[in-house]
């Protein structure tokens, strides 16, 4: 999710070049597509085997997970078991999405240990934390505290050879006493240890420009959310490419950003099927922006 630009001197038409393609030696280096697993929400939960080689087939090589629980594990399966049928479609879980259950609220570190085995056992490089209740994030008081677990969180997972990311929805753009909650979680959580999966659409659509945010913050936002923007509902997502959200830009920048992994995600609004939809948004990321 980048323009790795070499240093030219020789001609103005080699610099011209370069920025025509912004892609082009980002695409050199990493051909990587990645798919967040709710995309696939209920067709997983029926047949996980059958489901991960159709996103295999639809030319995706990393994917990030969601669902774990202690009860559950992953939809029936545990991580193991998980890790099996990943690697015999030659699928690789940089990244999950794991809820923690009470920990950022109350300290309890029960269900984080245990979501830390999980991404150990997938090796997956990245633990997500994915959303925040509502009542627990109503003030620029709540978002310290959040704040202050998601640094103690980081700590536990650097100690377990991990990497702690936070993912964001548009709730944490609106403004208390004149400061955004995204704000206070920029500043307040260590940048050595709290990395950023920035959910593109949920950026725009909160009328914010993730160009600006990478400005101020660099190399915080180690993964992406890449979801478009349907032109006839903007409160609807639709197939990369097909809506209103111009990425060549955004990938341009992605070494700015500090993005290594991104993932196609797609909660609605299917244009036939899921997997079709995949099929698409993976056709124009690897044609247009790779």
């Amino acid at each position: 999710m980048i323009t790795r630009r070499n240093f030219i001197v020789t001609t103005g038409l080699a610099t011209t070049a370069v920025w025509a393609r912004p892609s082009l030696a980002f695409s050199m280096e990493k051909k990587e597509i990645g798919l967040q697993l709710y995309t696939l929400r209920k067709e997983l939960p029926k047949d996980v085997k059958t489901t991960l080689e159709k996103v295999s087939r639809a030319g995706y090589t990393t994917v990030e997970t969601y669902g774990f629980s202690t009860a559950a594990q992953f939809w029936g399966i545990t991580p193991k078991e998980l890790k099996k049928i990943l690697d015999d479609n030659d699928l690789k879980a940089v990244s999950g999405h794991y809820n923690l259950g009470s920990f950022l609220y109350d300290g309890n570190t029960t269900e984080l240990i245990a979501s830390i085995e999980a991404v150990k056992a997938l090796k997956s490089e990245f633990l997500t934390v994915p959303w925040v209740d509502e009542p627990f994030r109503r003030n620029l008081e709540d978002y310290k505290k959040i704040a202050l677990r998601l640094n103690e969180a980081a700590k536990m997972c650097k100690k377990a050879g991990l990497k702690l990311a936070y993912h964001n929805h548009d709730f944490e753009f609106q403004k208390h006493d004149g400061v955004t909650g995204f704000e206070i979680l920029l500043k307040e959580t260590d940048k050595d240890l709290v990395f950023f999966e920035l959910d593109l659409y949920w950026v725009i659509h909160s009328g914010n420009d993730p160009l600006k945010l990478f400005n101020e913050n660099p190399r915080r936002f180690k993964m992406w959310h890449v979801k478009d923007k349907a032109k006839n509902n903007s409160e609807l997502n639709t197939e990369v490419g097909s809506g209103t959200i111009d990425f060549k830009p955004l990938f341009a920048t992605a070494k700015q950003s500090g993005m290594i992994h991104f993932f196609v995600e797609q909660e609605n609004n299917f244009a036939t099927n899921s997997f079709e939809s995949i099929q698409s948004s993976s056709d124009f990321i690897s044609k247009n922006l790779i």
